[in-house]
């Protein structure tokens, strides 16, 4: 454990020393506290800093930002909570926020926050730790308590930060908090849906969110705040099918989501061909898998989520055949469906709901791609014009799923097919995408009404469409061929 003072936590010359030594300088007593606290203790980095202010906090941290030239807002005018960001384009940002002390002072304070590791101050004078509530013998210990009785109750969102938290430090709950958070599960249904979805992207974004999911599904946190995937645990299956429930097979995917992800990202040659994605290295699918896509969430954080939905549609498609054998037809199509419902009540933007929906509704089609020898140029330039912007993350996932299928009975042979027919879409997306992937216009609606005398209407787009499939597929080269490709058609 690190022995914590003022001068090994806020480091001369460091941004959040100055920032330290300007709120003394004011004359306000203040002190840092939270996580930031917990994780120097650790020994852990940290971007995010909180100030606990006694007296007026958004006054401060106006002054803060007007003294570094660097944004403010208002976090909770009510609560007296405003931040700073430090940061700009060029390096990662780190958040600072004050906050009045709740109840009027810093004990007082302490005793309402959720977990006693969160709940250690730090003096601004003289660097000593302020610990009423023992969170450093629980670090120590590597224990999660709750600070009350009441604190699940005070914010229910607490139940999912304490599966996070306990992930995130590899920290076991202690009994009675545990027993706690099982009496308060029927208040997560009373948290936003934006602080429960965000919350909930975080456990996902960490490692482990296969076994994260699996706690909070044996807490009874995931039957509020996922039904849709809860409901997967009663559904069996056949073979092929390696699990025979689709709940375990669901977490299978996702955790291999997250191994592909890691494998991906580290870029290490040994690891990639361990995995036989040793052909995957050429794409930039580290720079892809770190994109935000709204807010703060990445297509990493996206393409596990979209894991864990992929399945969604198998209870509604749900038939047994004669000889046994579980079927699920169409169950990407009506998971897709069911994918959107569930992410628009949890808030989620318009763009990731897309991601997830499209990802959910194709990720059967590398798997029937790789049934065949290989995708023609019409298949490859048909999977992207479905796909968009998120045919990658819809190829990264089809990877998952297989292995989540196939499991510990996983045919090399069948994976090395797979792979090769990811790497030949990604190829095309990357490398030839004005070929295969979005061709450029040969002909226009105008033309086809100007020569033909069609009129406006959805057969214009139909023939379009078959020129452009016509033309990635090498059929058609040239404006006039496009021409005499239509007037075929037509004539038939």
């Amino acid at each position: 454990m690190v022995e914590l003072n003022l001068h090994s936590f806020l480091l001369p010359g460091s941004p959040i020393e100055r920032v330290a030594r300007f709120v003394r300088e004011q004359g306000i007593e203040a002190y840092l506290v939270g996580g930031c606290v917990r994780d120097a203790l650790l020994g852990r980095s940290s971007r995010d800093f909180d100030f606990v202010v006694l007296g007026r906090a958004l006054p401060l941290a106006r002054r803060v930002a007007n003294r570094f030239g660097v944004a403010f807002y208002a976090l909770d005018a009510e609560r007296d909570t405003g931040r700073v960001i430090f940061g700009g384009e060029a390096e990662e940002p780190f958040y600072v926020d004050f906050a009045s002390a709740r109840g009027g002072s810093l004990l007082s304070d302490l005793a309402l926050r959720d977990f006693t590791v969160n709940a250690i101050a730090v003096r601004l004078d003289d660097g000593q730790l302020v610990d009423p509530c023992g969170g450093r013998a629980d670090l120590d210990a590597c224990v999660l308590r709750a600070v009350s009785d009441r604190v699940f109750h005070d914010d229910p969102l607490r139940m999912l930060r304490g599966v996070r938290l306990a992930a995130e430090l590899g920290f076991e709950m202690e009994p009675r908090t545990e027993k706690l958070l099982r009496q308060a599960v029927p208040l997560l249904a009373e948290v936003s849906a934006e602080r429960a979805r965000d919350e909930f992207c975080k456990v996902l974004s960490l490692p482990g969110a296969a076994e994260s999911l699996e706690r909070l599904s044996e807490l009874g946190l995931l039957s509020v705040l996922l039904p849709e995937v809860e409901a997967l645990r009663q559904v069996t299956q056949s073979a092929p099918h390696y699990f025979s429930d689709a709940f375990t097979h669901t977490l299978e995917a996702v955790r291999w989501a997250e191994v592909i992800i890691a494998t991906l990202q580290r870029g290490q040659e040994t690891c990639l061909a361990t995995l036989g994605l040793s052909s995957l290295r050429r794409f930039p699918l580290e720079t892809h898998l770190a994109q935000c896509v709204s807010a703060e969430h990445s297509r990493a954080t996206l393409l596990k989520l979209s894991a864990l939905l992929h399945d969604v549609g198998k209870p509604a498609t749900r038939t047994v055949e004669p000889d046994g054998r579980v079927r699920f037809l169409s169950h990407e199509k009506h998971g897709a469906r069911l994918a959107g419902q569930v992410l628009t009540r949890m808030r989620f933007s318009v763009r990731e709901v897309r991601l997830v929906q499209t990802a959910v509704a194709n990720h059967m089609r590398s798997m029937f791609m790789s049934a065949r020898r290989f995708p023609s140029r019409r298949e490859i330039y048909r999977f992207f014009r479905d796909t968009g912007e998120f045919g990658v993350d819809t190829a990264l996932l089809a990877l998952a799923d297989h292995r989540a299928v196939w499991g510990a009975g996983l045919q090399p042979e069948r994976w090395a097919h797979l792979t090769e027919v990811v790497t030949l879409l990604l190829t095309h997306w990357y490398e030839r995408r004005e070929q295969t992937v979005d061709p450029p216009r040969l002909i226009s609606g105008r033309d086809l009404m100007a020569y033909f005398g069609l009129k406006e209407g959805p057969r214009i787009g139909e023939l379009l469409e078959a020129v452009r499939e016509a033309q990635v597929a090498g059929q058609v080269r040239t404006r006039e061929e496009a021409l005499d490709w239509v007037a075929q058609i037509l004539d038939r």
